[in-house]
């Protein structure tokens, strides 16, 4: 069999010398043209269209030689086929070729472990929050960030109106025990984000729906109406409004605590009954998981002095993964300035705890997170949470481990 080589000679050399000649031709004609059209202007459009023609002729010829030639795809492929293998051959004597399959791609979602299993929300107090979130149109982080643990933290204690028959507090401190306390993260100031962390699938766009001026009250009147012992208002970042958003939420918390008996009533009467279901409040806990608005302390200012109890800003990771996990706009310096100015603005420091979260499973070193303990310690942070990264969809981060309970309670240990 001839070689691909000389299967090109005898395919390409007849083409180069044809196409030289009509060139050669097309080119003398060209001049003839040009040096008529000088002239006389009808000469000129007749030489035009004797180019077209000329073309039209060149496309011909080379169609009538491609079909004199012998040479076929088989001849140009044949060298890269093993003829001897008949298994490669078709019916009709030609090469055959055979594809190998591509191998299978490796999966970017780890498959979780077993202690990772979530209970699925089904409970009564979890339908009711939802029906609640819907009619008012709130957003809660835990929906909007595709949270797992929505029904252990929205299952909580029966609400007011399904426990009616208890007699007691004892009753009903066995009931949230067996229960537990009924949490809800409501995430304020709408739900698109002005940044996108690569971690996170909360909706981002640059230019999000202006802010709902009732929200403060709707919010309030919700919470009120759950009979949560614990609250956490979280919100997006508004890079566009002006104040990033702070005189908002500070709105949201101080009408939270009017409503809920924690904070100082001006408008309060002389009616008995009024003041005995005031007194019968139970004070809800309240904590701010707030946003860095740039590095503005002034603006962080306006929430930590807005009546709440724990202060909340997530540093989310070690220094090293910042940028690549968080949106540029946010900064591990900045997280900690941010900390460090709430215990400087508030009176008392045990007034307002401090708070932040780390996510594990990104591929941090242990010596990173002991570095960010005791970079958090400095700022004097209260409290440090960890917790497991799960990606949210392919779009975002893959985990690169799933940490153990084993491990989490040594970082535990340590931290303590």
């Amino acid at each position: 069999m001839a070689t691909l080589h000389q299967y090109s000679r005898a395919f390409i050399a007849p083409l180069l010398q044809s196409s030289c000649r009509n060139q050669h031709q097309q080119s003398s004609r060209l001049l003839i043209s040009s040096s008529t059209s000088a002239s006389v202007a009808s000469s000129s459009s007749a030489a035009a269209m004797g180019v077209k023609v000329q073309k039209f002729s060149r496309l011909q010829s080379l169609k009538s030689e491609l079909q004199q030639e012998d040479a076929s795809l088989h001849d140009f492929v044949g060298n890269d086929i093993n003829t001897n293998n008949t298994n490669n051959i078709n019916s009709n004597n030609v090469p055959t070729i055979k594809r190998k399959k591509a191998p299978p791609r490796s999966a970017k979602i780890l498959p979780k472990p077993s202690w990772l299993k979530a209970v699925p929300a089904t409970s009564p107090k979890y339908h009711e929050l939802r029906t609640t979130v819907r009619s008012l149109g709130l957003a809660t982080v835990c929906e909007e960030a595709k949270c797992p643990n929505i029904g252990d933290c929205w299952g909580g204690a029966p609400s007011p109106s399904e426990s009616g028959a208890i007699n007691n507090n004892e009753e009903q401190d066995e009931l949230e025990q067996h229960y537990g306390t009924a949490t809800a993260t409501i995430m304020i100031m709408g739900d698109t984000c002005t940044r996108g962390c690569s971690f996170c699938a909360v909706k981002t766009s640059r230019k999000p729906p202006p802010l709902d001026p009732n929200e403060p009250q709707k919010v309030a009147e919700a919470v009120s109406s759950w009979g949560l012992d614990y609250v956490v208002l979280t919100s997006v970042d508004r890079d566009d409004l002006v104040d990033q958003g702070a005189g908002h939420f500070r709105g949201v918390v101080q009408r939270l605590k009017e409503l809920s008996g924690g904070g100082d009533d001006e408008n309060n009467d002389n009616d008995d009954e009024k003041n005995s279901s005031s007194n019968n409040k139970k004070p809800i806990i309240v904590e701010a998981l707030t946003p860095d608005f740039c590095g503005q302390l002034d603006l962080v200012t306006q929430v930590a002095t807005s009546g709440l109890d724990v202060y909340a800003h997530n540093i989310e990771t070690v220094e090293r993964l910042t940028p690549r996990v968080r949106d540029r706009r946010a900064g591990y310096q900045q997280s900690l300035a941010v900390l460090r100015h709430v215990k400087q603005v508030t009176p008392n420091n045990n007034d307002v705890l401090t708070k932040t979260s780390i996510m594990l499973g990104l591929g941090e070193t242990d010596e990173e997170i002991r570095t960010t303990m005791q970079d958090l310690r400095d700022a004097d942070v209260d409290v440090v949470t960890f917790g497991q990264y799960l990606q949210p969809s392919r779009r975002h981060l893959p985990v690169k481990e799933y940490v153990t309970p084993e491990k989490f309670e040594e970082w535990r240990i340590e931290a303590e």
